[in-house]
């Protein structure tokens, strides 16, 4: 004969149902503590021109501010500077937080969407890549009026940033046949403004450095020259959320999908100066 269950066991029961379900984190929390706190916090890379500059400016800054209006909700940025690898910059700025207590962020811009580093960083999510960032030669037209390959610049002023990966790529191209011609600079934007001040003849940088520094002057082409140890199609960025958001992560997609169908996202770019270049 079948057992009836009495309505006092079926009470605790739905209470222990009830306590299991509220300790539960909700699929939509990571989404709902963002609207309800009405904040997105982001890291920002501090000082990275044009993206993000120390007087809170920058193509990454407004894009931010984009995507936080879809949210309904407003910014708040952490800027930092880079670690010594991405990893540590995922690791201080997405998930975990600096052990000085900065951070974690909501959301991290201008992260390389590469599957070794998505590998690598299992507690991250790597998603909308928003720009396809590329390695160029920009040139004083006057002094080099043409260039197909790194043997225009044997005997002339090359700029470069330290510790850059135009750096490390023209000193060491074809064992250094141009190693003499490079000039170091702080950073790009001083190589590029020496360039314009006559100092030198051409720089290798960013394109988004270089196309923000010329804004389209004729007399300041830019070249697409092949390097062996650079692959020609440049590297993809766009957003990193803690793994475990993914509600915050399918929102912050739709709101970088809205502002590219709309045109939002090339003027945040143009306004810069710069190509939106998407993958």
């Amino acid at each position: 004969m079948m057992k009836t269950i009495s309505l006092p066991r079926l009470g605790s029961l739905f209470a222990v149902l009830c306590a299991v379900s509220a300790a539960m984190p909700s699929a939509h929390a990571d989404l709902d503590k963002v609207k309800q706190s009405g904040v997105l916090k982001v890291a920002v890379y501090k000082d990275m021109l044009p993206f993000s500059a120390n007087n809170g400016n920058g193509i990454d800054v407004e894009l931010a501010n984009a995507l936080a209006v879809k949210l309904g909700v407003r910014t708040s940025f952490l800027p930092f500077d880079a670690g010594e690898n991405l990893n540590d910059d995922l690791r201080n700025m997405v998930w975990k937080g600096h052990y000085l207590g900065y951070g974690p962020a909501d959301v991290m811009m201008h992260v390389p969407v590469d599957t070794g580093l998505m590998a690598a960083n299992k507690n991250v999510s790597i998603f909308a890549p928003y720009y396809r960032e590329q390695v160029r030669l920009v040139r004083d037209v006057r002094k080099i009026p043409n260039c197909d390959s790194v043997d225009c610049l044997v005997g002339k002023k090359v700029g470069v940033e330290k510790v850059s990966i135009a750096a490390v790529v023209l000193l060491g191209e074809q064992d250094g046949k141009v190693r003499d011609s490079v000039k170091i600079y702080d950073t790009a934007a001083a190589a590029l403004a020496a360039m314009k001040a006559g100092e030198i003849d051409a720089v290798l940088a960013n394109r988004s450095e270089i196309e923000s520094a010329v804004r389209g002057n004729a007399d300041y082409p830019l070249s697409d020259l092949s390097f062996a140890r650079l692959p020609r199609q440049g590297w993809i960025v766009g957003l990193a959320v803690k793994q475990s958001n993914t509600e915050l992560a399918r929102a912050l997609q739709a709101a970088a999908n809205d502002l590219s169908t709309s045109g939002e996202l090339a003027k945040i770019f143009a306004k810069y100066g710069v190509t939106p270049t998407r993958p």
